[in-house]
């Protein structure tokens, strides 16, 4: 479609600062949509997944008042078969709720989608150019457990482990946003955000 949006993705292992760096394009004028919010909201909302998570957990999978996360989490951590199950349920949603929130924003130039797992789900096949966050794991551990209260460091270090490495996701991303605390992320992301306004010529 003549001057359809160019779609980007942020991406990054847990605790790489993936959210920071989305929340300076936002703050530049461009829309993000974050996949892993709208996944937990799909989640706790979505009747039929609700109905799918149920088949494959069990109804303490829900409680009063919603999702069940960490019964969810704890059923699947150290679990690949339940985890692969739990992604073919979630990932194809959160997909179609991404190419609806396209066409809400199909007016800007640049749309930016935050998610953990683009390669994982092998997402980038569905977007222009992918931005990646990278992070030494030792701060990444640190600022998880920061931030998540309820994870333990074995927890974090096991979605390290199951997360693709940095020289892989190198080898596919387009651009790179060092945060290691030694290089500034302003001038990183305006540098690339330059780019991807040049690039679509609006």
């Amino acid at each position: 479609m003549e001057n359809s949006p160019l779609l980007i993705g942020i991406t990054g292992g847990i605790g790489s600062g993936k959210s920071v760096i989305s929340k300076i394009f936002s703050a530049l004028g461009l829309p993000v949509y974050d996949a892993d919010t709208r996944a937990k909201w799909l989640m706790a909302n979505d009747p039929n997944i609700r109905g799918q998570l149920i088949e494959l957990l069990g109804p303490e999978s829900f409680m009063e008042q919603g999702l069940n996360r960490p019964f969810i989490a704890r059923k699947s951590f150290n679990n690949e078969k339940i985890l692969d199950r739990l992604n073919g349920i979630v990932h194809p949603e959160v997909s179609a709720d991404f190419t609806r929130w396209v066409t809400l924003h199909d007016k800007s130039p640049v749309l930016l989608k935050e998610s953990a797992l683009i390669f994982e789900t092998s997402s980038h096949t569905d977007l222009d150019q992918v931005i990646l966050v990278l992070s030494p794991s030792t701060l990444r551990i640190k600022r998880v457990l920061a931030r998540d209260l309820h994870r333990s460091k074995e927890e974090v270090e096991e979605i390290i482990s199951r997360q693709r490495t940095a020289d892989e996701k190198r080898l596919l991303a387009q651009f790179i946003v060092n945060n290691d605390e030694k290089n500034l992320l302003l001038p990183q992301v305006l540098s690339i955000h330059k780019t991807l306004i040049s690039q679509v010529g609006r």
